[in-house]
Order: structure tokens, then C-alpha cells, then sequence
């Protein structure tokens, strides 16, 4: 029984298969969102093409994903955070990082996406990257010039910046 890409713990005939072959439907969000990073792994193009919005379909180039999913060895996705989404919602997010490697360097791709629901089925809408959190320093920056902090009368840059 081969483990589903999407991380869940089920075979992948019964996770995201049948939603990526159409023999069944992404009841939420976060399934649509599994599935198709099922897809990339699986190079379903089609199906990635497929579950995006309507209005967002002329956004998207088939050559580029095709591209991005064959090149790519995919590692991981990890479900961050979801809001709404779910079998009754018409719209949700779901924020995830998907982890693959490319040209022998691991890359992570960290998205907030967005879904809505047309004709009752699950479609891609759009995605944006998170806002980065801002990081405060808690202490003053040491400079290369100023006095070394562990209080030897030396400067910074030749005392303890070595």
C-alpha cells in the first residue's frame, strides 16, 4: 500500500487518487489543497490545471507548472493554519509550505491560498506569501568600532567578532 504525498498517513488510492483522477470530490479546502500537491508530486498536470478557478485559469501557464512539478522532488507539504473552507463554506485559506528540491538545493514554498467553491466543487483561486514576521532586536547592535560588550576595552571587531 503506497503512503498519499499530501502526508496524511492513508494509501493513496484512497486519499487523493480518486479526487485527482475524478472518480470523487474535495469535499474542503485542505483535501482540494493535498490533492493537488498530490499532483505535483505525481506530475497530474491536467488536474492542477483543472481545479483552478475559472476566472483565475488565463493567470496560469501550463508549461510553467509542468516544468516546476517535473524538475522538482518533491519532499513534503505541511498544513499550517486553514480558515473556513469547509463542506459548507463557499470560500477558505488554507496556509501551507511545501518542501521540494531542485537542482540539489531544498527549497520551501510558503503560501497562504485561497479557495472557492463554483458549481458546488473545490477550485484554486489565488495565492499570496505570508507577511514575514518582523524580527526586534532585543539588545543594541554591537558595530565593528564600538567597544567590545565583554568589557575588555578592545574593540568589537578584535576581540569578541572574531
Amino acid at each position: 500500500m503506497e503512503k498519499c504525498p499530501c502526508g496524511s498517513g492513508k494509501s493513496f488510492s484512497t486519499c487523493c487518487e480518486p479526487i485527482i483522477t475524478g472518480t470523487e470530490s474535495a469535499q474542503t479546502a485542505v483535501e482540494l489543497m493535498r490533492a493537488r500537491y498530490s499532483a505535483f508530486v505525481t506530475s497530474k498536470i491536467e488536474f492542477i490545471l483543472d481545479t483552478i478557478h475559472p476566472e483565475k485559469k488565463a493567470q496560469h501557464d501550463e508549461r510553467t507548472l509542468r516544468s516546476w512539478a517535473e524538475k522538482s522532488q518533491w519532499l513534503s507539504i505541511e498544513i499550517l493554519r486553514t480558515e473556513k473552507g469547509g463542506p459548507s463554506d463557499t470560500e477558505g485559506q488554507v496556509e501551507f509550505i511545501a518542501r521540494y528540491r531542485r537542482k540539489e538545493k531544498k527549497e520551501a514554498h510558503h503560501e497562504i491560498a485561497s479557495f472557492k467553491k463554483n458549481d458546488n466543487r473545490w477550485f484554486f483561486y489565488d495565492g499570496e506569501a505570508p507577511n514575514p514576521e518582523q524580527y526586534v532586536r532585543e539588545q543594541a547592535k554591537v558595530g565593528r568600532n564600538d567597544p567590545c560588550p565583554c568589557g575588555s576595552g578592545k574593540k568589537f571587531k578584535k576581540c569578541c567578532s572574531k
